[in-house]
């Protein structure tokens, strides 16, 4: 038993020692390799791929705009002047609508002449015909042109002109007449600072004139007073014959005959009923 002991006394003395010979020999090594060693690099995403389709498509919708025929390119411009209404450089022009003025001399010495286009040596507008900015604007110009001015030369004058000229139309400072050549709008003034009496007899001699029936001497007589029928009658009927469509016939008005049952009165001769 004491034997055993003592065997066991010295294996705890070893154990010991060696203890103590780790701990001396850690101590003389330093700090750990695994406390020294540097935390692992964070990987950083990665950048989504670039997908050239959309780019690509836009490469050549630009690359056809700029070898298109130069009619179509002034066009271009032309409608993004009208559109906006603003002032364009070169190069905005090119950002807003692909079309490259300072890379295609035609095109920029044609828009630079072109009448619908005002070009202040550094920028492009849109030019109408007429410098209208509103209704008064408008007003003014019309009263101006007393023989009428047609509503193709105003349309393009500022984005709400059409409903400027329905308003002064309603409210009767205007009128809007068709041209019976070109199947236009003329716009009259109608000043209320003139304004016009027509005398009865006149009117009863207007009202008077018995018109012919038939439309082919309605013709004949407007050329003999040289004004220009609206309608071709004698054109129209050629037509119709070489498309086999009968003319309609004349209705003839009925007569109304009298019979036992027709009610007569003279109440249209009051006269002879006078006492």
């Amino acid at each position: 038993m004491s034997s055993f002991q003592d065997s066991l006394q010295k294996f705890k003395k070893q154990q010991e020692k060696c203890q103590s010979t780790l701990v001396s020999m850690a101590a003389k090594a330093g700090p750990s390799k695994a406390a020294a060693s540097p935390r692992p690099a964070v990987a950083k995403p990665l950048a989504p791929a670039v997908k050239f389709s959309n780019d690509t498509e836009r490469l050549q919708h630009i690359n056809s705009i700029r070898k298109g025929p130069v009619g179509a390119q002034i066009k271009r411009v032309i409608d993004l002047l009208l559109e906006t209404r603003q002032a364009f450089t070169p190069q905005q022009i090119n950002e807003a609508c692909y079309v490259d003025i300072n890379g295609n001399k035609a095109v920029f010495d044609s828009l630079r002449n072109n009448l619908k286009v005002h070009y202040d040596g550094n920028r492009f507008s849109y030019k109408s015909k007429h410098a209208l900015r509103n209704k008064e604007d408008l007003l003014k110009l019309v009263r101006r042109y007393t023989e009428g001015i047609p509503v193709i030369d105003l349309k393009d004058a500022y984005p709400t002109v059409m409903e400027d000229l329905q308003a002064l139309k309603g409210a009767g400072q205007i009128w809007l007449l068709s041209n019976f050549d070109s199947q236009e709008d003329i716009a009259f003034p109608n000043d209320p600072r003139v304004p016009i009496k027509v005398d009865d007899d006149l009117k009863q001699l207007f009202r008077g004139i018995e018109l012919p029936r038939d439309m082919l001497d309605i013709e004949k007589d407007l050329q003999k007073n040289g004004m220009k029928p609206a309608t071709n009658t004698a054109k129209r009927r050629a037509m119709a014959q070489v498309h086999g469509i009968a003319p309609k016939p004349k209705t003839k008005k009925k007569k109304h005959e009298i019979s036992k049952r027709t009610k007569l009165t003279n109440a249209h001769l009051p006269e002879l009923f006078k006492l």
